[in-house]
């Protein structure tokens, strides 16, 4: 089963042709797409965008790069969000949350401080509800950590991972899967490459991060020349299935299996 666990479907870049994009990843054989939210402004466009398709599914959290524009009454929302979402089928996590240690505003004391106050009040949000969260993790990897094993039933996806070997054993200890997309079909992508090969295959699921972080066929990190779109997910699937020298219907029923477990709500709903 193929299955985008991170596309922001939502994005304006969609706005003039957003029913054909999702038509398109339906004929690619794409038979579900998690939608995360970012911030307060777009709990409810998840929602609704989720249930206008089949296969659609969201998770609402508080993404660290809007964190300077939120307020702390927003974590009150999420929660009011949250419990009101708990008998939908279509919610699936607590995302897209984490931490950003990579953009240079977000990196001063006072706002790592208030990146992790956010973030650490999510994971309690995911945690009071037994839900699993979608994770943001860039030049974080460590503190991510730190504060997951204070929680240890929290697991769920670590999006676009591009850490180490350790980091990457570690957040798999911890319950998680990881998010491998565009970045590794580039073929200068060695670290995320080796770690796409390496790894144990039930560590491993799909995702396009759409519309961003598109494949090596669409562009290059410098100048990202044509939107992603979740239509993408068979092609990248080939790149891993070639690193991993496995058979293209191996490496989709085992990415969509690792998909649905450690994000059990979805693989109820997709079950059922």
């Amino acid at each position: 089963m193929l299955i985008d666990t991170h596309c922001h479907l939502d994005a304006a870049e969609f706005d003039e042709d957003r029913a054909e994009v999702i038509a398109r990843a339906a004929q690619a054989g794409v038979e579900a797409i998690v939608i995360p939210s970012v911030a307060r402004s777009n709990f409810d466009t998840v929602r609704e965008l989720a249930h206008s398709f089949t296969g659609g599914f969201y998770a609402l959290g508080i993404h660290p790069m809007y964190v300077p524009l939120a307020r702390e009454d927003d974590l009150q929302v999420l929660r009011r969000s949250v419990e009101a979402a708990m008998d939908d089928p279509r919610f699936v996590a607590i995302g897209e949350i984490g931490l950003d240690f990579f953009i240079p505003s977000l990196t001063a004391p006072a706002m790592r401080a208030r990146q992790e106050m956010f973030y650490a009040a999510q994971l309690d949000l995911a945690l009071h509800y037994d839900l699993p969260v979608l994770l943001h993790v860039r030049r974080s990897q460590d503190v991510l950590l730190k504060h997951l094993r204070r929680r240890s039933r929290i697991g769920g996806m670590a999006h676009a991972f591009n850490g180490s070997f350790q980091q990457a054993g570690q957040f798999i200890e911890q319950g998680f899967a990881l998010g491998l997309g565009g970045a590794m079909t580039f073929e200068r992508a060695l670290q995320i490459r080796r770690l796409a090969e390496h790894l144990p295959l039930e560590a491993l699921a799909l995702e396009t991060d759409a519309p961003d972080i598109p494949p090596a066929w669409l562009g290059t990190p410098q100048f990202e020349s044509r939107r992603n779109e979740p239509m993408q997910i068979p092609a990248i699937a080939d790149v891993l299935a070639q690193l991993r020298g496995l058979p293209r219907a191996t490496l989709d029923a085992a990415t969509g299996a690792n998909a649905r477990r450690v994000l059990p709500r979805l693989g109820a709903a997709l079950a059922a």
